[in-house]
């Protein structure tokens, strides 16, 4: 087996786009000022690019102008400013009329952690799913990126894809990426487990995930590990068939606790298949404090040491339900 290095979501993401983009003249890449695709997709493709300047509902309405044409536009920005700066843009000129714009929204969650409150996106998912007609994913590698952004380029109405800004361990490595079955909609189930399922969507949320697992696993207890890559769509016969086959089901996510993934979740088995649930997720408050991606996770309640905890409170609990 090979072993992949370590690359980042959105270097594998612009790479990809230039591919496709060399194939079909109708997608093109709006930038934003965002620094790099004028070096990669421009130098190549001038005809295809278009920069808009720092000027985010612009971006928007230029890329829904655009894809009313026929154009297939691909926008880029940080998630903090597609989700805030141009929600306005974004709902009205995009998602209400279902045009096909990909909405690509680098430095998310906390992944811009140097940059501070400005430029942190703990609300972004919160914001993308509650839209009518828009399609969510939260990629978690370099490989996933890849294979969701070529599936997402022809789908219908818009895409919110949400990228990091670090090189992140690869969750899908050499041999291992052959065959795994990566359909927007469905969810990924990296490891098998029948006493608490851990579901995650990002980057650093699926390794805290799978590093969970393996702690858990040591003290006998089997955790089932499901990548959630797809926001909006849900997968919602995995998410049940987990509740109905585990114990409880644990949320793990680079964003706030209120509205994202464990709010999801929630409101699915709520309403499907009521078990416990416990949300693994970046507390109800700003970050101020310096420190890298993971530390501030960790200071936010966002660790691998925070899913062990949360799936183990889960066990007792449920044998008093279920018993």
């Amino acid at each position: 087996m090979t072993t992949a290095l370590p690359e980042s979501d959105r270097a594998a993401y612009r790479a990809a786009l230039v591919d496709l983009a060399r194939a079909d003249t109708r997608i093109w890449c709006l930038d934003s000022d965002m620094g790099g695709l004028e070096k990669q997709f421009q130098a190549e493709l001038p005809d295809q690019y278009v920069d808009v300047g720092i000027a985010e509902a612009n971006l928007m309405s230029i890329a829904a102008a655009l894809a009313s044409t026929g154009i297939l536009p691909f926008a880029n920005t940080m998630a903090a400013f597609a989700s805030a700066r141009a929600l306005e843009q974004v709902k009205l000129d995009i998602a209400y009329h279902g045009l096909p714009v990909r909405i690509v929204a680098t430095h998310a969650g906390f992944s811009a952690a140097h940059y501070g409150p400005t430029h942190h996106a703990q609300s972004d998912l919160a914001a993308m799913r509650t839209l009518p007609n828009m399609t969510v994913l939260t990629p978690a590698d370099a490989y996933e990126t890849v294979r969701l952004v070529t599936a997402a380029a022809y789908l219908p109405g818009p895409v919110y894809l949400r990228l990091g800004r670090n090189p992140i361990e690869p969750v899908y490595a050499g041999d291992d990426a052959v065959g795994t079955d990566l359909t927007i909609g469905k969810a990924v189930e990296l490891r098998a487990g029948d006493d608490v399922t851990i579901v995650a969507a990002g980057a650093l949320p699926v390794r805290f995930a799978l590093e969970a697992a393996d702690d858990l696993a040591a003290g006998g207890v089997g955790a089932r590990v499901l990548n959630l890559h797809t926001i909006k769509p849900l997968d919602v016969a995995a998410l049940v068939a987990a509740a109905e086959q585990t114990a409880g089901i644990v949320t793990v996510e680079d964003h706030s606790v209120l509205g994202g993934v464990g709010g999801a979740v929630a409101e699915v088995l709520a309403e499907h298949r009521p078990v416990p649930v416990r949300r693994v997720g970046i507390a109800d408050s700003f970050c101020a404090r310096p420190g890298t991606h993971t530390e501030q996770l960790a200071a936010a309640g966002v660790s691998t040491a925070h899913v062990v905890a949360a799936a183990l409170s889960i066990s007792p609990l449920c044998t008093s339900i279920w018993d």
